[in-house]
């Protein structure tokens, strides 16, 4: 894999800039500009959909869109894309390599950020992969338009409140926070960065459509004209906003729904904010994360009784996509093939197989699990790959917090791998399932994976999980050493 792009820059480099930021913003009056760009990416025709769905005819209750914000530093460009999808995978690695080569925007300045949207098209069918490409297409020209009409002075704003419409699995602690940057130019708002860790409510079944996340960006946009809302998923793997119980009308709860979301964005939006305006820095890095020891040959034996064996690996929507992780762990038996410590080992192919080397080589082909951190003034952003479960977000959003303004998305990129608690693993529940009977894994996660996912991504930024206060030398109730 090439990983120029993610070792690019070093921590202590990020460090120092960090440190660097409030200095810096004083001593030299930076001229930061902002752009943006919208475009419609709702299919022309029937689509198979994240929701199971196949829209026919293909109408949609609510249009599809992709949201562009840009901000210029005056020397480095970073650049946010959302899009009312589930998940960026066939068009990820196009986008990557043509805006890097035409536009001069490495990878770890492209934000890709999904509203986690079921009700469009899902990229890892081999029937969409041509909807893959197209929306690579119309994404770049977006990207092109926003980067056309930045001007400035931008200002930049963040604050953060709590909105009690999602819900836990289990007796999770559940995450209600929701997370905004505010974009001012010209004394007028040109965008609203917002997140929120939860699974969109579903509208109308058998229609595309934008889900409540996207009523609530339309209902923003409105609100502020000209301006873009630009809504994506927090760390929500495990949380799930629901249509209240008894619903008949799924669009108007729906839109109720977007409506709250769009009521908490605004009262963010208009209360007490952190200016947080500086020079923009950003890297990728690769944290691996560890897997569990295989389980015996004998009980591998077992499962695979009455599982067909020679039938190879079978794609989303085949129902025995599930029993994929049975044959390659009962190949790798009979092969005497080494079973993998590490999900890195893997490269993840646009059917979602995990493989060692892809038919056809690519630039930037798709490892797990990437985490895009960021310094854009005194504001700390971080962007992990894949579905983080809830309490993930929250142990590394309290260790950030700590030291300063920040946000913390989940669904970057491609590829939605759900990246689960050690409880979550030692319950062994659909998340933790899920990287094997999704992704063809012959081994599940190894409990350690929420501890190495937490530290792996606060150091991505250069900071460390939250100490427990006792440990601490100034906790006032430790008693003195002798």
């Amino acid at each position: 894999m090439n990983l120029s792009y993610i070792e690019r820059m070093r921590r202590r480099e990020f460090l120092a800039l960090g440190a660097a930021a409030p200095l810096a913003a004083q001593s030299s009056p930076m001229r930061l500009k902002a752009g943006t760009a919208k475009v419609d990416i709702t299919p022309d025709r029937p689509r198979l959909c994240a929701s199971g769905d196949r829209p026919d005819p293909p109408v949609a209750y609510a249009r599809l869109h992709s949201r562009v914000l840009t901000l210029f530093d005056g020397t480095k460009r970073i650049v946010f894309v959302n899009y009312d999808l589930n998940c960026l995978d066939v068009a990820t690695p196009i986008l990557r390599e043509r805006v890097e080569r035409e536009l001069g925007i490495a990878p770890p300045y492209l934000v890709l950020l999904a509203t986690h949207n079921h009700q469009g098209p899902i990229q890892i069918a081999a029937e969409n992969f041509d909807y893959g490409r197209e929306l690579a297409e119309k994404i770049f020209t977006a990207i092109r338009e926003a980067i056309a009409s930045e001007d400035g002075p931008a200002e930049l704003l963040f604050g953060n409140g709590y909105g009690y419409f999602t819900r836990a699995q289990l007796s999770q602690p559940p995450d209600y926070e929701m997370q905004l940057l505010k974009v001012m130019r010209d004394s007028k708002v040109a965008a609203l960065v917002f997140n929120y860790p939860t699974h969109p409510q579903l509208g109308p079944r058998k229609m595309y459509g934008a889900s409540h996340p996207g009523f609530a960006m339309e209902e923003l946009e409105e609100k502020f004209p000209g301006a873009a809302a630009i809504y994506a998923d927090a760390c929500g793997g495990n949380q799930y906003t629901l249509a209240p119980e008894g619903t008949t009308d799924f669009l108007a709860a729906c839109k109720a729904r977007g409506h709250e979301v769009a009521q908490a964005a605004l009262d963010i939006a208009g209360g007490k904010l952190e200016e947080v305006s500086g020079p923009i820095q950003s890297h990728i890095q690769l944290v691996s994360l560890p897997l569990a020891d295989p389980i015996p040959y004998k009980q591998a034996l077992e499962l695979a009784r009455d599982i067909p064996m020679d039938i190879g690996f079978k794609a989303f929507p085949d129902p025995l996509r599930d029993t994929n992780w049975i044959r390659a762990l009962v190949q790798h038996y009979k092969d005497g093939l080494p079973f993998p410590r590490r999900i890195s080992e893997y490269i993840c192919t646009d059917e979602e197989y995990l493989v060692k080397k892809l038919d056809a080589p690519r630039k930037y082909p798709c490892r797990f699990v990437e985490v895009l951190g960021a310094r854009i003034g005194r504001l700390t952003l971080v962007a992990i790959q894949g579905e983080p479960l809830a309490q993930i977000g929250m142990r590394i959003k309290e260790a950030l917090r700590q030291r300063g303004p920040a946000m913390v998305f989940g669904y970057f990129a491609e590829h939605n791998l759900y990246i689960p608690t050690r409880e979550n693993v030692r319950l062994d529940l659909y998340q933790a399932q899920a990287l094997r009977v999704q992704y063809t894994c012959p081994v599940g996660w190894s409990l350690d994976v929420e501890d190495e996912m937490v530290k792996g991504a606060l150091g991505v930024v250069g900071a460390e999980p939250w100490i427990d206060p006792r440990q601490q030398k100034s906790y006032p109730l430790r008693r003195r050493e002798a």
